[in-house]
């Protein structure tokens, strides 16, 4: 019975949420498109089969039109170079050149009984919909983040053969990309997302993302259609992540439809580890009820925790609706995450602090813009992407207010690996009015009552909490980034819509409320956004809880050459009078300067060179960031929310991995600063510390501290052994004479470890340190370490590596392993790293472990080049 439990959650794990017992299907292919302006017909003559589409070209769907374009070759890639700046822009063509026929043809014939939907998940921006030469809306469909759903059941053809035909508006108005944040601002005046228009980090999306962005499905019925199941788990009390727990509470309801004129009785039902529990209804004619079904007591439960913390079970579920003839109407299958979400206020920091199942949880976050800027999303990537930040041993993610209430794969990728989701309603200071800005249209008074139409804002947010409020992950509601919603969405929303459609998360008023964290140092309770002296992340206070705090994110030099053309590969040149030298690509791409920070390690002699010294930059950055915020845990904070860790675009700035998903060194940094037991060295008083965020006491740890001075002589400082309670920070061993004395001429490396009672590591940190000048000159003499490597594939889509520093050389300093295809030696991706970017003392090895997605078109090899590693690749041994 067991094995068929773990047999049922791995088919739903591989099965889109769509599905629902093969009834239902998507509209994925075979669309077709044509521009208004060379399509003079109505829809209700587009949309009969006979209708030519002889002249039409092939569209994306879901998709946008720029993406149709794109696919067409109409256009160049707008994320290469400045390619971008060759697409005409929306304000200047006006709304006609953006606005699209859209046609696909398909087969249905419905059944005797059975009813058939046709669904929307995302349209942007309003559209009219035909179905075999009849208008489908009988009312304007308009607004980004609403689903609609049809009954197309008398509009289909006998034979079989039907075409759907959409004319898609873009927004309006559609914004002046005039250089602000979010351009002109206008772009907010509608219910859509509002980057679009431009922003400190991204160019403006051409087309403003018109289109058919999200799924189109077919659904079949019975009479009777079961829609937005709500479940609510109840965890009470205080629980421990491992052993038996006591019983927890499910909740159930749903929405039923009977779409006939007579009154229908049945039965719903649903099922959870292996229990059933039912409810006999009788639903009037053509009405919509809302159905509660008995509680259920889960004994013994396994639950959902965050990451790091513990497991991320999932129950697999099915609800139904059963006929008075015991036929299944209608079902709906979910993944349910047993765990509850409190909050409570620390006086001490000051700030609110979140729990997860009675155990408060140190919020180690991610800001998320989107996971592509033109709304390419595939689960494939959602699943990448979170994986990333699972790795990097975060545990929320934080879904940023100009852009979009995300889709349910980004959740179900949050579910599985364990990242507490806080997501903003569609609003931004920037747009919306909280300061003077000259760059936009109206004044802050108009701005502070965008979007226009209050109305389609809060039927949105309705329809959008409706569609995500089932998984684990989310865990916080937030009303807008950096600003409140008017008061008459927003008093909605907080004291009625939320209260009545979810009722078990914490809801913020905006991304850094006082409510959220007293930002008692005064401004807007977020950042800095750049290059900070790694001893203020340790020494100087900021918010409590900051929602936007982050530092660079250039990628190295193979990702660069992604996106840069070859004549623009040229590294900024940093003068201190303020005057750097900037190619206008990496301009237009955003870039941050790095300025007197590469300039330690020596100045860059081109820009390979810059790409490598900056990634010693990013994981210093990142690690003292998360290090120094952990260094007060429960004392000066909460947690912190970095901006940020992704770009939907070929930015230049913060961002752990690129847009085609490579890591970079920032990654690893994170990796290393967050991890659940961490030891680490805090710069401004010399201490060695230990953090624990995690559940588990630690008992029994022996703490080594070791230098290496740069020929590979090693210095123990101590080793003693230690213990640290759960969620903990704690000071032990202050090294800074010793420190003082060992780098004074040339710098060194600082080994940290705490090691098990047989005597395997259970965190390992390594610094790299400047001399008395504040440079790295012994790293600028580091004498070539030549390393072993090793690596052999272990299962499929696995491969161990090892990598052995043979005594009597340096360390082997700060080495990049690769996934590379064995004939072009170009890297592949998306690929997940135990670690990366590693330092390895003279006479020691280390194991990483790589895994992929084998496919039958590359054969792997192993790349590993390191700051005194000479590039060497490996074949994988196939035992």
């Amino acid at each position: 019975m067991k094995f068929l439990n773990y047999l049922l959650i791995a088919l739903l794990l591989t099965i889109p949420f769509w599905t629902k017992a093969q009834r239902q299907y998507e509209l994925n292919t075979g669309w077709q498109c044509s521009p208004i302006t060379k399509t003079k017909d109505a829809g209700l003559a587009i949309s009969v089969p006979t209708y030519s589409l002889s002249s039409w070209l092939p569209a994306v769907v879901p998709g946008t039109v720029l993406t149709t374009m794109l696919a067409n070759k109409q256009v160049p890639d707008p994320f290469y170079g400045m390619n971008n700046n060759k697409i005409p822009d929306i304000y200047t063509t006006g709304r006609d050149y953006y606005t699209y026929w859209f046609a696909k043809d398909f087969q249905e014939v419905p059944k005797a009984g059975e009813q058939v939907w046709l669904n929307f998940r995302g349209i942007n921006y309003s559209c009219d919909v035909f179905l075999n030469g009849q208008q489908v809306n009988k009312r304007p469909f308009v607004g980004m983040f609403l689903r609609q759903s049809f009954n197309i059941t008398s509009l289909l053809r006998k034979d079989g053969k039907n075409r759907l035909a959409v004319i898609v508006h873009p927004p309006d108005p559609v914004g002046n990309p005039n250089g602000g944040q979010g351009g002109d601002g206008t772009i907010a005046k509608n219910v859509a997302h509002q980057y679009v228009a431009g922003w400190d980090w991204i160019q403006p999306i051409r087309d403003r993302n018109t289109g058919i962005w999200d799924k189109v499905t077919i659904e079949k019925t019975g009479t009777v259609n079961l829609k937005n199941p709500h479940v609510v788990t109840i965890v009470p009390g205080k629980r421990l992540s491992d052993g038996l727990q006591q019983p927890a509470t499910v909740r159930v309801s749903a929405e039923l439809e009977n779409t006939s004129a007579t009154r229908q009785t049945g039965v719903v039902r649903y099922t959870l580890n292996g229990q059933i529990v039912t409810k006999a209804v009788s639903l009037a004619p053509n009405t919509t009820t809302i159905v509660d079904l008995p509680a259920l007591t889960l004994a013994k439960p396994k639950l959902w925790w965050p990451a790091g913390y513990g497991e991320q079970h999932l129950y697999p579920m099915n609800i139904q609706f059963l006929a008075g003839d015991k036929a299944v109407s209608d079902e709906e299958n979910l993944l349910v995450g047993v765990r509850e979400i409190q909050t409570e206020w620390n006086s001490t920091t000051r700030s609110r602090q979140i729990l997860v199942n009675g155990q408060k949880v140190f919020i180690k976050g991610a800001n998320w813009i989107v996971s592509d800027a033109m709304l390419r999303f595939t689960p494939e990537r959602y699943n990448a992407e979170i994986r990333f930040h699972r790795d990097m041993n975060l545990n929320l993610i934080r879904i940023w207010g100009g852009a979009l209430s995300e889709r349910p794969e980004f959740y179900q990728a949050c579910d599985k690996y364990g990242l507490l989701v806080m997501q903003d309603f569609w609003g931004s200071g920037d747009c919306n009015g909280r300061w003077v800005d000259p760059m936009k249209k109206e004044d802050q008074w108009t701005r502070r009552n965008y979007p226009d139409d209050h109305g389609l804002f809060l039927t949105s947010a309705i329809d959008q909490i409706k569609m995500i409020r089932n998984y684990a992950s989310l865990a916080i509601w937030c009303g807008g980034n950096e600003i409140t919603l008017p008061q008459d969405i927003m008093t909605p929303l907080r004291d009625s819509i939320l209260t009545k459609l979810d009722g078990t998360r914490w809801f913020i008023d905006y991304s850094n409320s006082d409510e959220m964290s007293f930002n008692f140092l005064g401004g807007n309770g977020d950042g800095p956004y750049g290059i900070q002296p790694i001893s203020q992340f340790w020494s100087h206070r900021t918010w409590p809880f900051n929602s936007e705090v982050g530092s660079v994110g250039v990628g190295d030099y193979t990702s660069l050459e992604r996106f840069i053309p070859r004549e623009n590969l040229v590294a900024p040149i940093y003068a201190k009078n303020g005057k750097s030298q900037v190619d206008s690509v990496w301009d237009y791409h955003k870039y941050i300067g790095y300025d007197a920070s590469i300039d330690p390690y020596g100045k860059a002699t081109d820009v390979r060179d810059f790409a490598r010294k900056a990634q010693l930059v990013n994981y210093d950055q990142y690690r003292a960031l998360m290090e120094g915020f952990s260094s007060h845990m429960w004392d000066w904070y909460t947690g912190t929310i970095i901006w940020k860790t992704q770009n939907p675009w070929t930015a230049l700035r913060g961002q752990m991995y690129d847009y085609y998903l490579d890591p970079n060194a920032c990654l690893y940094g994170l990796h290393n600063g967050s991890e659940p037991l961490h030891i680490m060295y805090n710069p401004v008083d010399s201490m060695v510390m230990v953090v624990n965020n995690t559940f588990r006491y630690y008992r029994d740890m022996m703490m080594v501290i070791k230098v290496y001075d740069m020929a590979g002589k090693e210095t123990t400082l101590t080793q003693v052994f230690s213990e640290i309670g759960s969620t903990l920070v704690r000071p032990y061993v202050p090294i800074g004479r010793s420190l003082q004395a060992l780098t004074k001429d040339k710098g060194a490396f600082l080994m940290l470890q705490l090691l098990d009672l047989n005597k395997k590591p259970i965190s390992e940190n390594m610094y790299w340190l400047p001399d008395e000048k504040g440079t790295y000159s012994g790293l600028q003499q580091l004498a070539k370490a030549p390393v072993q490597v090793k690596a052999r594939l272990v299962a499929s889509g696995k491969i161990d590596v090892t990598l052995t520093n043979p005594a009597g050389n340096p360390v082997a300093f700060f080495n990049r392993l690769s996934l590379v295809d064995a004939t072009t030696k170009t890297r592949l991706l998306p690929v997940f790293y135990s670690d990366n970017y590693i330092s390895i003392p003279p006479g020691q090895q280390k194991s990483i472990l790589i895994e992929f997605t084998p496919t039958t078109t590359n054969t792997p090899m192993v790349s590993v080049e390191g700051w005194n590693v000479t590039e060497q690749y490996i074949p994988i041994a196939i035992p």
